[in-house]
């Protein structure tokens, strides 16, 4: 490996350009490549497209400094990293034809030697797929080219530290494009770097998700157990974790982002019959965000019952955590957009994007003053502070 090759890095999302930014950092030079002509322009203007703390500015500096450039075609490169979506096709069926547009665009531009990373979650096998393209398309390259799975460990909103510092699970298609991809990643991550073969890094990355479904879905059942029991299932997850060997996850309005309320379903579709747990999980926090749903409702019909009109709901957060503005398989959306579908006056608040396309977004004082219901789905920082009055009704289904 070069100490510094050159790198292109298809697709610019929430990963991608993080990534990108954080290698260019180095004084690697990076040519960043989005299908979409607005992401490329924003970034080429030095600046950003998302929101992630601390991006910005790590952009601006490296575009500045020509280390970075965005473009919408791959150019020739040492290194090739691959993170772009991988959606659901069908009955939650993993849709890899973003990667494998990714890996047929890059195509023309291979040459012997070159390194390709595959960091996009992925079924397992999905690597060395990608494999067989790249070598039915260029067969000269059969034994000349090096591959390897490496997935991201992040939190959205700490990202650019998490990239760097957090271990990472690397494996290749064989023990040479594994030890090559090891000392790529040495350029620019400081945790350590684990040795395994691309199956399992696969399987690494989904299994690491499913864990953290099962362990909200205990929590998420617990909430709507305790909802009925008449128990306050914020103190009692408190008191319980008081104990030395239990750790019971907030509950919340079900499980968002493009990680944990996707990637169990890929463990799911490749073996149904065994994945017995892991499929559960899904369903119950599935469930919750329709438990939720209809709590408001019922809560809505009640207060039109009883005051003979209907009532304003403010439904504070549309992201699918605290604190960002992501919206993917967010469940606060998910809730938003059904009560407004089902006819209900709502006034969405997300103070982390100015506008939606589906509907308007408020701003948190306006939603205060008018709404009758005030719901919060999403625990953002703006939302800790506020102060209801005797009007508001309220439901909480995140820890405030």
């Amino acid at each position: 490996m070069n100490n510094k090759p050159n790198v292109v890095m298809v697709g610019l999302g929430y990963i991608g350009l993080p990534t990108a930014a954080l290698i260019a950092s180095k004084g690697i030079n990076v040519t960043g490549v989005d299908i979409h002509q607005h992401v490329v322009d924003t970034i080429n203007k030095g600046e950003i497209h998302i929101v992630e703390p601390d991006l910005d500015g790590l952009v601006h500096h490296v575009v500045k400094e020509n280390y970075l450039t965005a473009s919408t075609t791959p150019n020739k490169a040492d290194v090739y990293l691959i993170a772009v979506p991988t959606p659901f096709k069908g009955d939650h069926e993993p849709d890899i034809s973003y990667v494998s547009n990714a890996i047929r665009a890059i195509l023309p531009t291979i040459s012997e030697g070159a390194l390709i990373i595959i960091e996009s979650t992925s079924p397992v096998g999905t690597t060395e797929k990608m494999e067989q393209i790249i070598l039915s398309n260029r067969p000269e390259l059969k034994d000349k080219i090096y591959m390897a799975y490496c997935p991201e460990r992040v939190l959205p909103g700490n990202i650019i530290y998490e990239l760097e510092h957090n271990d990472r699970a690397i494996g290749g298609i064989n023990v040479a494009s594994t030890k090559q991809a090891i000392d790529f990643y040495k350029l620019f991550v400081k945790g350590e770097l684990h040795e395994t073969n691309a199956k399992t890094a696969e399987m690494c990355k989904l299994v690491e998700n499913s864990s953290r479904d099962v362990q909200i879905a205990f929590a998420n059942e617990l909430s709507m157990i305790c909802d009925k029991a008449e128990i306050n299932v914020w103190e009692l997850i408190n008191l319980a974790n008081k104990h030395p060997r239990v750790n019971i996850l907030q509950p919340g309005t079900g499980v968002g982002g493009h990680c944990i309320a996707v990637d169990p379903w890929f463990i799911v579709s490749e073996f149904p019959e065994d994945a017995k747990i892991i499929r559960t999980a899904r369903e119950i926090n599935n469930y919750k965000t329709e438990w939720v749903i209809e709590k408001i409702k019922n809560t809505a019909l009640k207060f039109e019952l009883n005051e003979g009109y209907k009532p304003t709901i403010a439904c504070m957060g549309l992201a699918f955590k605290p604190n960002i503005d992501d919206l993917r398989e967010s469940p606060a959306l998910y809730v938003t957009s059904n009560l407004i579908s089902d006819n209900f006056k709502v006034m969405p608040v997300e103070p982390n994007i100015e506008q939606y396309p589906e509907f308007k977004i408020y701003k948190q004082e306006e939603a205060i003053e008018k709404a009758d219901i005030m719901v919060f789905l999403v625990g953002h920082d703006e939302f800790k502070n506020i102060e209801l009055n005797e009007k508001h009704t309220m439901l909480s289904f995140v820890k405030n």
